[in-house]
């Protein structure tokens, strides 16, 4: 497999860009294929049982509206309503009656803090435990339905195998015997296979990974290495991730894997299943609008204060005072940041080749003082309102600097997944001016891997600290 990573596209020679810009698989495919059935009818069967338990019980609206909505978050934090190759009502069991008994955990806690009387205890025991005798049995029923459907139906998620070898081939063969895992092969990416094309079961796709997705409207791509890079291993899972692709890796010694949470099952093989892109979660659109709540305040608070640098920024060297250079953000995509100048005007613009101003003798007075407070980021507030950018994440790059890290450091291209920040994890660990390019690109990668709101805020505070401390300084 030497030129499988040519498969999946080399960033260095700019495929991995072109993944990123590539339209997403999800949305070539319909609404019906995209739709997780099983996981909709089991949110369903849980929302009749829990009216059918409390209709019956009657504790009360207040009691019965704080049950539902506990419920529902503790059995969606239990992965209860997750996507699942495996439909077994056996496996899912102890998970349903764990969160289901977490539930009533929580409920008795508040109950005795806000001093309920004991029927109210009583009412809700009687209500939860009805939820399981009414909910249980349909749920075993929606598993078997659900099996049935995908054999019945070909209710299966279009499946793309990067990596045509013996594991590949086993779980093609696998996929075509047992079509109630949900997963229907539709060819493999592999420009090096181990086998004939002839003895494969589907076809060897010529097309890299970004277009097979593309052109086949592929909604899962499992990664079956054996004898390849792990490089380019990530660089097909970050491709697949980017198109809004279910993900799942054959992982290496996968004969000793145990079951858990992030672990699926196509018969004798262990999945281990990715999270999905941070972009195409819920919780995205909410930092977004945080993001825009945020930088509208702040604009309007410190409008004063970026109109006292922009007046010394005038007095010092004349005009213009907002400095305008194009940087990459999501996708590749261009775009104009602004900031406060600190650089006395010159003959020559450098501003897009040259790395650093660091020792700069056009740096002033009043440009080291706002480029040692970031005082002249603050107009890029408006970027973050504009969607430019957002207020963590990765920080934007010129174009020449971008295409020059791509070629020399390995997944610099992946940090483009997401927009650009104005602060970020890289930032707030010391790597600001001229610091490692490596150490930036694994940073920015792995806070896109383990993006969380409470990451975000995280990196807020350690942000503030870090101004604080370099005032001290």
């Amino acid at each position: 497999m030497t030129d499988l990573v040519s498969a999946v596209s080399s960033p260095a020679h700019g495929k991995g860009r072109h993944a990123l810009k590539a339209p997403g698989g999800s949305r070539t495919r319909p609404l019906s294929a995209r739709v997780n059935a099983v996981a909709l009818a089991l949110g369903l069967v849980d929302a009749g049982a829990l009216v059918a338990a409390a209709l019956w019980t009657r504790p009360g609206w207040g009691a019965a509206v704080l049950t539902a909505v506990l419920l529902l978050v503790v059995r969606s934090s239990g992965r209860i309503y997750r996507r699942r190759l495996w439909l077994s009502w056996f496996q899912d069991l102890p998970r349903s009656l764990a969160t289901t008994a977490t539930t009533f955990a929580l409920l008795a806690s508040w109950a005795v803090v806000t001093g309920q009387p004991g029927q109210v205890i009583t009412a809700l025991q009687h209500l939860l435990v009805l939820f399981v005798v009414c909910g249980e049995p349909v749920r075993f029923a929606m598993f078997w339905l659900g099996r049935w459907g995908r054999r019945r139906f070909g209710r299966c998620d279009r499946t793309l195998v990067v990596g045509a070898g013996k594991v590949g081939v086993d779980l093609v063969t696998t996929m075509i015997e047992h079509p109630q895992f949900g997963l229907r092969p539709v060819g493999f990416v592999d420009h090096d296979p181990v086998l004939d094309h002839e003895d494969l079961p589907v076809d060897l796709l010529p097309d890299d990974l970004a277009s097979a997705i593309t052109r086949l409207g592929v909604g899962t791509v499992i990664l079956a290495f054996s004898d390849t890079r792990d490089t380019s291993a990530v660089d097909a899972a970050i491709t697949a991730h980017r198109l809004g692709c279910t993900t799942l890796v054959v992982p290496r010694m996968f004969e000793l894997y145990q079951d858990n949470h992030d672990v699926e099952r196509l018969r004798s093989y262990p999945l281990v299943r990715l999270g999905t892109a941070p972009t195409s979660r819920p919780s995205w659109w909410l930092k977004r609008a945080i993001d825009v709540l945020l930088a509208a305040v702040a604009l309007a608070v410190l409008s004063p204060v970026i109109g006292l640098c922009a007046l010394a920024v005038l007095v010092e060297s004349g005009r213009p005072v907002i400095f305008r250079q194009v940087r990459i953000g999501m996708d590749g995509r261009k775009f104009r940041i602004y900031k406060i100048r600190s650089v006395r005007p010159g003959t020559t613009d450098d501003s897009q080749t040259k790395w650093s101003v660091q020792g700069d003798a056009r740096v002033g007075p009043v440009g080291r003082l706002l480029r040692g407070t970031s005082l002249d980021e603050l107009p890029q507030l408006w970027n973050i309102v504009r969607g430019d950018m957002s207020i963590v994440g990765p920080r934007p790059e010129r174009p020449v600097f971008v295409r020059e890290f791509s070629a020399i450091h390995e997944l610099y291209w992946a940090r483009h997944r997401v927009p650009a920040g104005l602060t970020g994890l890289a930032q707030v660990h010391g790597l600001r001016g001229d610091t490692s390019i490596a150490d930036r690109s694994r940073y920015d990668n792995y806070y896109i891997a383990n993006w969380s709101l409470w990451l975000d805020l995280k990196i807020l505070v350690l942000t503030v600290g870090e101004l604080v401390c370099r005032k001290q300084r």
